[in-house]
């Protein structure tokens, strides 16, 4: 668990594979039609909140790709690619 700006807990983002799983059932939820505006609603917001989880995973996951290439070696990238590398004076 992470600590909000006004101080209360919020849960980890979920891992990749079970975000787009859930990401998946809510789809399926939404289409299936059997729901109030409400439930639709707030599966609506859901959705998006896993959608941008898994986009902000791939993109994670492309960086650190982008990294090995760059490295020309199948060495492991940083796990917190939001700091410089060395060498990198861009």
């Amino acid at each position: 668990m992470t600590e909000s700006p006004t101080g209360a807990a919020t849960p980890a983002p979920p891992a990749f594979e079970a975000a787009l799983r859930e990401l998946d059932d809510v789809v399926q939820r939404l289409e299936g039609g059997n729901l109030t505006l409400e439930e639709s609603l707030a599966l609506y917001e859901r959705g998006v909140a896993l959608a941008a989880a898994c986009h902000q995973r791939l993109q994670e996951a492309e960086r650190r790709i982008e990294v090995l290439n760059e490295r020309g070696r199948a060495a492991a990238a940083p796990a917190d690619l939001t700091r410089d590398l060395p060498g990198d004076d861009a």
